[in-house]
């Protein structure tokens, strides 16, 4: 084959190894979009299945069976509500499960990532949970020491924190009449704190308030959490699916690294072709290498539109890789070919030849690439090696039509082009003959609705011959029109 026609198909499978990246970059994408919604579908279903079964251990372990009594209930839903809502949250987000309940009655109630923590939901006489943590830090001194942790319901926790955040002179400021602030409970808060041995820092807020988890609201406390969890779910998706779409970045990226390749690709082939001609590189004269940097300088502004052109077209159209690239190597060719008939160095029969020539060159390109991707489907290597198969054949296609067949297809050029004439040439005839009816058809028309009834009558009857009524039908005299109406 000649070195033209090698140089041409190693620009090709160039281009098409270019937009086969920049597909397989666009798959990639999308195989991570699909696999992290298989994964949230499974985080979904783990959390409110936990919630499920959350909810049913605390009806039939503990409110049915009324363990520990109108007192004691909502300790025990406490604990199994904490456990199953934070795992919940957990698995919603991918994660394992933090919590496990004990259920021994022993010093802790459940441990998180192996941290024991015992859990104090007391309301008795406003002490906000305090009072219950020093009964059972003397039972069990050593239960801090040990890196144990005590957890009081949210509201108590933010209430006390409150507590510790004013002064003396300010709770002495507070009203008191609504039975949210007394100078008691701040004086008692202060005093645990101050005098104890148990630390703010010892004690953690729960998930959950404490009337959260009594008996006749926590189906609704479960419920919330369940709309909580789908409303996280959504915004996790929404988030993957934002990650997954094409970026500006990406897009620069592919036009960069194409602009790269191209320009790398047509110095390699212009150093080659000088070569080629007779010369060695020591010899490249200023006016060579001069040359050389334009053709690589235009392949490299070429790449860079040609890699965002078809990052576009793949991600913001229906347009698979190998037919993008094929749009933009025709825009290419065709705005060359436009430019050189501007210029006048080739009349419109050329311009119109060369570019449905370039089409099919690039239809064969794109659709070797197309097959070559789906035959051997590994990223790029597919579709270099399609394109370059189908390109040979085409090539060898090419130059193996006989003399006779080219003679063929110039004499049905010709043909065309004298019965193009001939046509062009009936037409005007047609034309004039049709412009001299239409006088003549108007003329008519203007006599039939003449403002003079006589010439109006005259004229309908010549308009209604003119169109081919029959002669019977006419009424010529008003002798026949009225006969016509009134008989």
């Amino acid at each position: 084959m000649k070195d033209g026609k090698t140089s041409k198909i190693a620009k090709s499978d160039q281009e098409q190894a270019v937009a086969s990246w920049i597909n397989y970059l666009n798959q990639i994408r999308l195989d991570r979009l699909f696999k992290a919604i298989q994964a949230q579908n499974t985080n979904l279903n783990q959390a409110l299945h936990t919630l499920n079964k959350t909810l049913s251990t605390i009806k039939e372990d503990i409110i049915i069976r009324n363990r520990g009594g109108v007192k004691g209930m909502h300790g025990f839903i406490a604990e199994v509500a904490e456990c199953g809502i934070g795992n919940a949250r957990q698995e919603i987000v991918g994660n394992a499960p933090a919590y496990e309940w004990i259920n021994d009655n022993g010093p802790a109630d459940l441990i998180r990532d192996g941290i024991q923590i015992q859990q104090k939901f007391v309301n008795a006489e406003n002490h906000l949970s305090l009072q219950a943590i020093k009964q059972h830090f003397s039972t069990y001194p050593w239960f801090i020491k040990k890196g144990c942790r005590y957890q009081i319901p949210q509201d108590h926790y933010d209430k006390i924190k409150y507590l510790l955040s004013i002064s003396k002179e300010q709770a002495n400021r507070m009203p008191t009449e609504t039975g949210e602030f007394s100078l008691k409970q701040w004086r008692e808060v202060h005093s645990f704190f101050e005098n104890g041995d148990v630390k703010f820092s010892d004690i953690e807020p729960s998930i959950l308030k404490y009337e959260s988890v009594q008996s006749n609201t926590i189906e609704k406390t479960i419920s919330d959490e369940r709309k909580a969890i789908k409303k996280k779910d959504e915004a996790i998706r929404d988030e993957v699916y934002a990650q997954s779409k094409p970026t500006l970045q990406e897009g620069l990226k592919a036009g960069a690294i194409s602009a790269v390749v191209e320009g790398g690709v047509t110095f390699g082939l212009e150093i080659r072709k000088i070569i080629k001609s007779g010369k060695s590189i020591k010899d490249f004269s200023n006016d060579d290498w001069a040359e050389i940097c334009k053709k690589t300088g235009l392949g490299t502004v070429k790449g860079s539109v040609r890699g965002i052109s078809i990052y576009a077209l793949t991600n913001y159209t229906a347009t698979p890789a190998a037919v993008a690239n094929a749009l933009v190597t025709a825009s290419f060719g065709i705005a060359q070919q436009a430019y050189l008939m501007k210029e006048g160095k080739i009349t419109q029969e050329d311009f119109l030849r060369n570019s449905e020539k370039l089409c099919v060159d690039v239809s064969v390109s794109a659709l070797s690439s197309f097959i070559g991707q789906a035959v051997i489907p590994i990223p790029v290597v597919g579709a270099v090696i399609g394109n370059t198969i189908g390109n040979l054949i085409y090539q060898t296609a090419k130059e193996s039509l006989k003399k006779q067949d080219k003679q063929l297809i110039e004499s049905y050029i010709l043909e065309i082009e004298a019965l193009s004439h001939s046509l062009d040439v009936q037409y005007k005839l047609y034309v004039e003959q049709l412009n001299e009816a239409m006088k003549e058809y108007f003329l008519i028309l203007e006599d039939a609705f003449a403002v003079d009834c006589v010439q109006a009558f005259d004229g309908s009857i010549q308009l209604a011959r003119y169109i081919g009524v029959s002669e019977n039908d006419i009424l010529n005299t008003i002798e026949d029109i009225d006969d016509y109406f009134l008989s």
